[in-house]
């Protein structure tokens, strides 16, 4: 599966069976029974996904309530500055789009949720910064990056937190350099409080049911 991915989540038996030192049969066995669960399919000669893996993996969330809470500020982020924008927290050493828009860099960096920044990145600096950060002071926590990792994309990333501060994630547009960073970054403050709002209340209207319909 990590194969597939690698290979944009699409690829032939013999490319598949390469990477993953099998011989092709054994490949071969093994995708079928993939095949048999839902985990990948075949279209045109090719494996891929399968939209069983794709459900599962849809119900995983860092902190419950997140990927929602963000869709539409997210959008409204990118309607106001063209900035491809992700929501992202840390895994596994690396920043993971849990939320994503794409916009004007799209075909210089893609975002798609489920993938991974490294820390070197604006969104990792924030992640990985032991500062704690107070809600009022996010913009004031700000990382901007003008293309110290990639040629032809600039990036504002801000801390996101719950109002109890337990929840840890970064929300970050990025913009072509043509486009005034500051200006982007007060955008995507303002996209971080919503959020925030959003959660809390989520929050408050869980609280409010009876714990049997809580789970």
């Amino acid at each position: 599966m990590d194969e597939l991915r690698r290979h944009g989540g699409e690829a032939r038996l013999t490319q598949i069976a390469a990477a993953c030192g099998l011989p092709k049969a054994s490949a071969h066995r093994l995708l079928h029974q993939l095949l048999a669960v839902g985990a990948v399919e075949r279209h045109h000669g090719r494996y891929r996904v399968g939209c069983q893996l794709y459900r599962l993996g849809q119900a995983w969330q860092p902190h419950p309530g997140l990927r929602l809470a963000a869709r539409q500020p997210l959008h409204k982020l990118r309607a106001a500055t063209g900035a491809s924008v992700v929501v992202a927290v840390l895994h596994d050493g690396l920043a993971l789009t849990i939320a994503s828009v794409p916009g004007e860099v799209e075909p210089v960096v893609p975002v798609r949720d489920g993938m991974s920044f490294t820390l070197n990145t604006a969104a990792g600096q924030v992640l990985t910064t032991s500062r704690p950060h107070r809600v009022a002071d996010v913009l004031a926590a700000a990382v901007l990056e003008r293309e110290q990792v990639l040629d032809g994309v600039c990036c504002a990333a801000l801390p996101l937190r719950s109002p109890d501060g337990r929840l840890h994630a970064v929300i970050t547009a990025m913009v072509p350099p043509h486009r005034r960073l500051e200006a982007v970054a007060e955008h995507t403050a303002r996209a971080s409080a919503t959020i925030t709002a959003h959660l809390t209340r989520a929050a408050a209207s869980t609280a409010d049911l009876p714990p049997v319909l809580r789970h």
